[in-house]
């Protein structure tokens, strides 16, 4: 599941943005809308802190909605379960590693979690090698989630010389 493929160069690059039990519609519709421009699959795992429908969520991502593939999971462990292939990165502010210090090649997904809480301690816990975070000043406590997502994916797609575009 969390198998690295640094080595393989072969591996055509890919990254998948998971949103942990999203609460706020506009940080889920900015990703969205972010996940369109550059041609990324959305994951959001349940439950949501809103419904699909909702205005707000449809203002945010704009009119690029039917540009962007997003899939519903019932729980982290279903997903994890259902999706082996490729490397796991959980974007946390509890973890060592920056997000600029890794070489992202091959399929990737990018894990993020809740507005309120971040994501759970056990998923932290449970894969400290694959959780990276955002260099911020003292005292800060994290980032906007859509802000942090956008930083994440345009320093892997740089890395990768923004292919096909």
């Amino acid at each position: 599941m969390l198998a690295e493929n640094r080595k393989d160069n072969t591996l055509q690059f890919s990254v998948e943005v998971v949103l942990v039990e999203p609460e706020i519609p506009q940080n889920t519709g900015n990703i969205a809308r972010t996940c369109a421009a550059l041609g990324c699959k959305l994951h959001l795992i349940e439950p949501l802190g809103f419904s699909l429908t909702t205005q707000r969520l449809r203002r945010a991502g704009v009119d690029y909605w039917n540009l962007v593939e997003v899939e519903r999971h019932p729980d982290m462990e279903t997903f994890l379960r259902t999706h082996t292939g490729g490397v796991f990165y959980f974007f946390t502010r509890k973890a060592q590693r920056c997000y600029h210090e890794v070489e992202f090649r091959g399929r990737n997904y990018f894990v993020f979690g809740k507005e309120s809480t971040g994501l759970p301690d056990g998923l932290i816990a449970q894969y400290p090698g694959h959780c990276l975070r955002i260099p911020m000043r003292q005292g800060m406590r994290s980032l906007n989630v859509s802000n942090a997502a956008a930083l994440a994916l345009y320093e892997a797609f740089r890395q990768n010389n923004f292919p096909g575009f």
